[in-house]
């Protein structure tokens, strides 16, 4: 396994640990309830001390492992405990499956209260020119210092047997040992020596300029006092972490944004997440190349200045609570150019979703569309991975109904809106799954915006639609319509066929808009069995708070193989964390409106724990 996949498997194993025991929030607080509802967690990871202030991201784990285990399988039905047992256990195995190690021999007796994963740099030696290589740092926090010595001896010893070289380096008083590493650096004191055992062996390159050689992906270890050991792809990130530790000012821990994301976040926690926003950017573009490369940001090599401000422009910080059908994420996005205040205005879900029928796939609602689409391409327009995230799913929308969505339809929706996916049922002639839209909104109250949909139909016969109207049950609605002329034998006369594109119709203070007759017809019979009657919709809005900006709502199972199609990382990360996906039902996201600089959210992922 490579380095770069072993540490993202270990990241979502971090996150799957999380919501596999979301379940077992009420086994949790039985066993210790002043730890879980009186906020008496560990309120930052100390695993922060050894990353650098612009560390691109880390992701911690601020609970013991089997604590989350444990619960897990206690309101795990007795029916389905062994199969939980073997899932857990299977995610143990893979995790170590290189490493000849066994989870309850060699790790359960020292393991302590923190996982901390984290990537470190974009480039271990900032030289563009010789290669990009990442800094990704493991921090595992044990309660029993001598065992976890103990273990990183073992750890070693099965790896020299395999056929591992070895260097043993001593710096600033603590010991590293590496595999297969690099040339050796100027900043560094390695003295390779031989190890006790008679088969290991040891080889060293001969030394060159580190200007000119691209650091070689390896794995390496430390343990750093009494509270953690260190694992990393490079000698030189366990350096940079002991440095950061001996000379604090360098660190994450006190720098300031990171400590004011802290505490914007105001419930208990297990997880927490720590993004900062640009760098990740450039990682995940680096790692996961777009179709456009040459529009990719461009790498900015920067160094450590006292200007906090230039080195973490924008600050993404999530914390994680165990309730009983899942798990809560609350989240804040920090800039220090501040933001304006913009309080939410929503204390109940929007009228409009009575027409989005129960079994759809993606679902967002809200109000001012206008006012929100503008702020969230706004922010992402730097980003253009995750501005592709967010433009590409409506690309087939305004594809099949001709109009620039943002100009044509999102500028005039200011009151309530709800724009629907519903399961894909049958696949284009291009061979990709083709799903149907719809959209509801408020009817503008203001002459522009009703001129603007009358605009719509001008805008349909342009592109060589025919607009009339269609009778539908006892409801007559408008459709645009392609027609194409079709000659089955010479002899026959030309027979004409009509593929809808799109559907109108007015509905009390609402207009809909589909993208079939099919679609419609759901729309207009989903007042009896609309979204809002569904049961894990109502169990994601009374988890997330109120009042709020509306909801983003994902169903996994009817919308998995459309996002696969759309995102093929989506199945790397499927089989990263297969067990987690297995019992994952919905997520739903929110936004609580921003105030002081800080742009505050939630988000609820639903389990499946019957």
């Amino acid at each position: 396994m490579k380095l770069r996949s072993l540490f993202l498997f270990l990241s979502v194993v971090v996150l799957v640990l999380l919501l596999l025991s979301a379940g077992g929030f009420y086994w949790l607080v039985a066993s210790n309830p002043a730890r879980l509802l009186n906020g008496e967690l560990q309120a930052i990871p100390g695993a922060a001390l050894f990353l650098p202030r612009q560390a691109p991201a880390m992701v911690s784990l601020l609970i013991n492992p089997d604590q989350l285990e444990t619960a897990q399988i206690v309101l795990t039905p007795l029916a389905k405990r062994r199969q939980m047992r073997e899932e857990l256990n299977q995610l143990k195995q893979s995790l170590l499956a290189t490493t000849g190690m066994e989870y309850e021999r060699d790790i359960q007796p020292w393991l302590g209260q923190e996982i901390t994963l984290a990537v470190t740099a974009l480039d271990l030696d900032y030289d563009a020119a010789n290669g990009q290589q990442p800094g990704y740092l493991a921090a595992i926090a044990t309660q029993d210092p001598q065992k976890s010595r103990e273990f990183l001896e073992l750890f070693w010893q099965k790896r020299a047997i395999a056929g591992s070289d070895l260097v043993f380096e001593q710096y600033k008083g603590v010991k590293i040992i590496a595999a297969n590493a690099p040339a050796i650096e100027l900043d560094s004191k390695a003295t390779p020596r031989k190890p006790k055992p008679s088969n290991y062996r040891l080889q060293l390159e001969p030394p060159k300029p580190p200007a000119t050689v691209a650091p070689t992906p390896t794995l390496a270890s430390a343990a750093v006092g009494d509270r953690f050991i260190l694992f990393a792809n490079h000698p030189k990130v366990l350096r940079e972490a002991i440095n950061n530790v001996q000379a604090p000012d360098l660190s994450l821990e006190p720098a300031k944004l990171f400590m004011r994301a802290i505490k914007s976040l105001t419930q208990p926690r297990i997880g927490l997440t720590f993004v900062n926003v640009p760098k990740f950017t450039q990682f995940l573009e680096r790692e996961f190349p777009t179709k456009n490369p040459g529009q990719l940001l461009k790498v900015v090599q920067t160094t450590i200045v006292d200007d906090e401000s230039s080195l973490l422009k924008q600050a993404l910080i999530a914390g994680f609570t165990l309730s009983p059908q899942g798990l809560i994420a609350e989240t804040a996005l920090l800039s220090p150019d501040g933001a304006a205040t913009a309080l939410p205005s929503l204390s109940q879900p929007v009228g409009a979703l009575q027409y989005i029928p129960i079994n759809s796939s993606l679902v967002a609602s809200g109000q001012d569309l206008d006012r929100q689409w503008s702020q969230l391409t706004k922010g992402l327009a730097p980003y253009e991975t995750a501005s592709q995230l967010i433009q590409q799913p409506l690309q087939d929308l305004q594809t099949r109904w001709q109009v620039n969505l943002t100009t044509d339809v999102f500028s005039w929706v200011k009151g309530e809106y709800a724009l629907a996916l519903l399961p894909p049922d049958r696949i284009g002639a291009d061979g990709l799954l083709r799903p149907e839209w719809i959209f509801a909104t408020q009817r503008p109250q203001t002459e522009i915006g009703q001129q603007a949909i009358a605009q719509l139909d001008v805008l349909a016969q342009q592109h060589g639609l025919t607009v009339g109207p269609l009778t539908l049950g006892d409801r007559t609605v408008s459709a645009w319509t392609r027609l194409t002329a079709a000659v089955k034998r010479a002899s026959q006369p030309l027979n004409l066929q009509a593929e809808v594109q799109g559907v109108h119709a007015s509905v009390g203070n609402y207009d809909l808009f589909t993208t079939s007759v099919a679609a419609m017809d759901s729309a207009l019979k989903a007042v009896d069995r609309s979204l809002l009657k569904r049961d894990a919709f109502k169990q994601a809005t009374n988890s997330l708070l109120q009042p709020n900006n509306g909801y983003l709502y994902l169903d996994w199972a009817a919308s998995q193989s459309l996002l696969e199609q759309q995102f093929p990382v989506v199945k790397v990360i499927e089989l990263a964390g297969k067990p987690f996906f297995d019992r994952l039902r919905s997520l739903t996201i929110s936004s609580y409106g921003s105030q002081s600089g800080v742009q505050r959210g939630g988000a609820f992922v639903q389990l499946e724990t019957d």
